[in-house]
């Protein structure tokens, strides 16, 4: 069942019963049928319709952030920012596109050959809750430009961000067979997969999904991008404003109320700094993020996407706390319908605690303190994920050195977490495998096909 239900209120708003068997399979022929005419039209023109696309993405911004903010509880202000990354992606591959998929000339041993870049036929998108219009940017907007078709299951809490999504695509150009959106129930997934006109997988999601989706893949031998879970480190070297820099480190881990992948969960400080790091990032936690409907510019707080999540993570933290966490600031659900949870800071947590491995989706900063810089390293890459990380400091050159050490898929330099749409993303270890975005984000779902002259 996709169910529409206003986190900030509790309000069942709308009930979509899913799809049937037959209606699923009537979705896997409409992509099969249409890759067979998609693939043929010239790449400019798939291109001029992915324009035409950001150009209604643009347009329609408002009525999409206000769509989010029912669904899943974004800031209004969040959610139009959300759409800016959203026409910037599709804009990027409609302008690159010809240049990404040109032939690559190649010298080789007693002659020459050429690589020439193909489509491989229809994907399955199997999108998350959190970005509800983002995701599905970096995963539809490359594959519409190299001539792939996509079957798209979104999360059962944004049926309606994406009907709309699948009504821009529509009105922009994008044949009806060639993206569609489809109210799949996650058991039908698996013999979707195994259906042999789906070529692959593109997932963001949990562990587990994605777990369970590279399984099915791996079986039917199809092609899988994940990006799966993240618990990033940030690691604050030194600072000649550390007020600026507490500012920006929170207001980077409370984006969409913590409830990003990529975002700064563990925050490690070298110990000169520690205390005076703690003490000034507890009271502006403490001041600023303040819970408030999620329509107002003005609130910093939103809640969560469900009531669900948010008694997931106050859990979460009341177990770290039971087993020894110190609690500086948060950590309870707040009195009032919906689902808020006060913004929280743990310190004092230990790798003999759950909080040390698992990732806390929500508003909750862990502070670790480092003596050396090889310490903070060590706590960096002492996790199970590797999705990005961070490196915080006065001198280029060690924020260099540092970045190089860490195990992730991503390090950004006095700054955290975002995503642009030339910039390659993806993750190492437990965060999955594959890259969207960038030029790397086209190739996934690509053949390239050698010709030998």
């Amino acid at each position: 069942m996709y169910t529409v239900t206003n986190p900030a209120t509790g309000e069942l708003i709308e009930k979509i019963e899913n799809a049937t068997d037959v209606e699923v399979r009537a979705a896997i022929d409409r992509v099969h049928r249409g890759y067979s005419s998609w693939r043929r039209r010239p790449v400019p023109e798939r291109a001029a319709i992915v324009s035409r696309a950001a150009d209604l993405f643009a347009e329609r911004a408002d009525e999409l952030a206000a769509t989010m903010t029912l669904e899943m509880g974004k800031r209004i202000n969040e959610g139009r920012g959300e759409i800016g990354v959203v026409v910037d992606i599709f804009r990027y591959y409609a302008d690159n596109g010809a240049a990404l998929l040109a032939d690559e000339p190649l010298e080789i041993r007693g002659g020459r050959a050429v690589i020439t870049k193909n489509p491989i036929g229809p994907l399955l998108g199997v999108m998350p809750w959190n970005f509800p219009c983002y995701q599905i940017a970096r995963f539809a907007a490359p594959n519409l430009v190299l001539g792939n078709t996509i079957l798209l299951k979104h999360a059962s809490i944004c049926p309606r961000s994406a009907a709309a999504i699948e009504r821009i695509l529509h009105d922009a150009g994008v044949p009806e067979d060639a993206y569609v959106n489809i109210f799949a129930s996650s058991a039908q997934v698996p013999w979707m997969l195994a259906d042999p006109r789906i070529q692959g997988v593109s997932l963001t999601g949990s562990e587990r999904a994605g777990i369970s989706v590279a399984a099915e893949a791996g079986k039917n031998l199809k092609r899988v991008v994940l990006e799966l879970g993240g618990s990033d480190p940030l690691i604050l070297l030194d600072t000649d404003d550390m007020d600026s820099t507490v500012r920006a480190t929170a207001t980077a881990r409370m984006r969409n109320c913590g409830q990003s992948c990529n975002s700064p969960k563990r925050m490690i400080v070298l110990a000169d700094i520690y205390d005076e790091f703690v003490d000034r990032l507890t009271t502006h936690v403490a001041e600023t993020f303040v819970p408030g409907d999620p329509g107002d510019p003005a609130t910093k707080l939103p809640p969560l996407a469900s009531v669900a999540a948010a008694d997931e993570v106050a859990g979460q933290v009341e177990k770290a706390v039971a087993q020894g966490a110190t609690l500086r600031t948060g950590g309870r659900r707040i009195d009032r319908p919906g689902a808020y949870l006060e913004a929280t800071v743990l310190t004092d947590v230990t790798p003999e605690m759950d909080a040390y491995y698992e990732e806390i989706f929500g508003p909750v900063v862990l502070v670790f303190r480092a003596e050396t810089e090889e310490e903070a390293v060590a706590i960096a890459n002492d996790s199970p994920f590797g999705l990005g990380a961070s490196v915080w400091g006065t001198d280029p050159d060690r924020l260099r050195r540092v970045a190089g050490q860490i195990e992730s898929g991503m390090v950004y330099l006095n700054s955290a977490g975002g995503s642009q749409a030339d910039l390659p993303f993806g993750g190492i270890k437990r965060s999955g495998m594959g890259r969207e975005l960038g030029a790397a984000g086209i190739e996934e779902f690509m053949n390239k096909k050698s010709i030998r002259m």
